[in-house]
């Protein structure tokens, strides 16, 4: 069966069509990013804008035309952490419903870390023996932290603290002022004080932009390589050195010096370093392994159990 599965995010709209075998594998056809911050000024307002309302109506036709040329059986849509917060949100959904056709389910955010783990670490399963996983999932509006043994969850945690919240909150300045670090490294330590440190034996993965783009940048990409960037090794060093070398640079100075940094994230992007900084230390990690995959790979997984 080919599907379609897009995540609706704070910060980014991703779409993965993929063909679905009886054994729940998949064939990746196509695999689509687009930034549209729909959750920009949800943190403050509790409201999505109108400006975000049209903007993302765009960018879902667009998927559906995609979608549409590769003959996809099924497009399922979910949305998570603006979507949870947003006081319209309803209203959203039904503009979307209504103008495109696309139901939009809204997940928990324990639904979502469980999605999202079994979609990162559906790469890494090799053999027979069991291999224990965390899964991190740095998004826009919330961060997800997810453990388990194989492809079956153990426990799950959802924070309400993300790259677009904590920028809105304290980095709103290019660069940021010290007064701004010093009080988004406070906020994230108020979620990650109370963490424990995981074994030796747990794999960490890293989902997401932040964790896939420091892995860009490590490997001095030219072009963003997913095959490469997935299973890349980022050190706990490598990420506080490049934590270092971005904050005194602005938005476009960042560009510049890092072209694997997008446009539309580069104002992002340190906040969500300095999250993922703060809860590898927290949970004592001195490695992180990206992963190209996440939320929407575990949808997939999900409508083939659903269809089993």
């Amino acid at each position: 069966m080919r599907i379609a599965t897009v995540d609706i995010g704070t910060n980014t709209i991703l779409m993965l069509i993929a063909d679905v075998a009886s054994d729940g594998s998949l064939s990746v056809v196509q695999d689509e990013q687009v930034i549209a911050r729909l959750g920009r000024g949800v943190d403050e307002h509790r409201q999505i804008t109108k400006d975000a309302f049209n903007r993302v109506k765009q960018f879902l036709e667009e998927y559906q035309r995609i979608a549409s040329s590769h003959r996809v059986e099924k497009i399922i849509a979910v949305g998570t952490s603006a979507l949870r917060d947003a006081a319209n949100a309803a209203e959203f959904i039904d503009f979307i419903r209504r103008n495109t056709g696309l139901r939009i389910e809204v997940l928990s955010g324990h639904q979502e870390a469980e999605y999202t783990y079994q979609g990162a670490v559906s790469e890494f399963l090799v053999g027979d023996d069991q291999q224990e996983f965390a899964v991190l999932d740095i998004g826009g509006g919330s961060t997800e932290l997810s453990i388990g043994v194989d492809n079956n969850l153990v426990s799950r945690e959802s924070f309400d603290i993300g790259c677009v919240r904590l920028t809105e909150r304290f980095l709103k300045n290019s660069p940021p002022s010290s007064e701004g670090l010093e009080g988004a490294l406070g906020e994230v330590s108020t979620w990650t004080s109370t963490l424990h440190r995981i074994s030796p034996q747990i794999r960490l993965l890293g989902v997401a932009g932040t964790v896939t783009t420091l892995a860009a940048m490590d490997l001095g990409l030219a072009k963003y390589d997913p095959e490469r960037v997935s299973g890349h090794h980022l050190s706990i060093e490598t990420i506080t050195r490049l934590t270092l070398e971005l904050q005194p640079l602005s938005v476009s100075e960042m560009i510049r010096k890092f072209p694997q940094i997008q446009e539309g994230r580069a104002d992002i992007i340190l906040a969500g370093m300095l999250i993922l900084m703060e809860f590898m230390k927290a949970l004592g990690a001195g490695e992180i392994l990206a992963s190209d995959r996440g939320l929407r790979y575990g949808i997939a997984y999900h409508e083939h159990l659903n269809r089993s």
